[in-house]
């Protein structure tokens, strides 16, 4: 007899480990890409707003931090099949996060890079309003994230342009 009951999820601590985990591999294949990149950011001519390299690591920790809360309470608010869609989308910006800094600094190609992040953002809006229809403080934990994400956008074009 076939078994036609859904699939356990993990413990919520579980779940909860399985999202930190996946945050913290997405920021290491980013920093393993390119373990040069604050000696190469402080050389690229800058505007007069960009925040000095040291601000990066913490900014990035907290918002990983935020980004893996976030998750894990979009993932326990209702059954995988619900959740699914969202944590999808989740998976995706994790992805395309982590592919930034090779693009701009292990590659060079900061266009490429500015075209990268455009898509990032969004796939993050996207995943803010999903994660809405899930848990508004889900949503709110994303929105630090989503801020930074626009202002390296920015940043991200006028270094691309003032180093082309």
């Amino acid at each position: 007899m076939v078994d036609s009951s859904p699939p356990t999820r993990p413990k919520p601590l579980v779940a909860l480990a399985i999202s930190v985990v996946a945050v913290i591999i997405a920021s290491g294949v980013g920093g393993l890409a390119s373990t040069s990149s604050g000696e190469e950011y402080q050389r690229l001519e800058q505007p007069a707003w960009a925040p000095p390299s040291w601000v990066f690591g913490p900014v990035w920790t907290l918002l990983y931090l935020l980004m893996a809360v976030a998750a894990w309470l979009v993932w326990r608010s209702g059954p995988w099949s619900q959740t699914r869609p969202a944590l999808t989308a989740y998976a995706v910006q994790l992805v395309l996060n982590a592919a930034w800094t090779p693009l701009f600094f292990g590659l060079g190609w900061r266009g490429i890079a500015f075209a990268e992040l455009s898509v990032l953002w969004v796939v993050l809006i996207t995943t803010v309003v999903m994660f809405w229809r899930h848990s508004r403080i889900a949503a709110a934990l994303l929105v630090p994230y989503l801020a930074w994400t626009t202002f390296a956008l920015c940043l991200n074009f006028a270094v691309w342009q003032l180093n082309n």
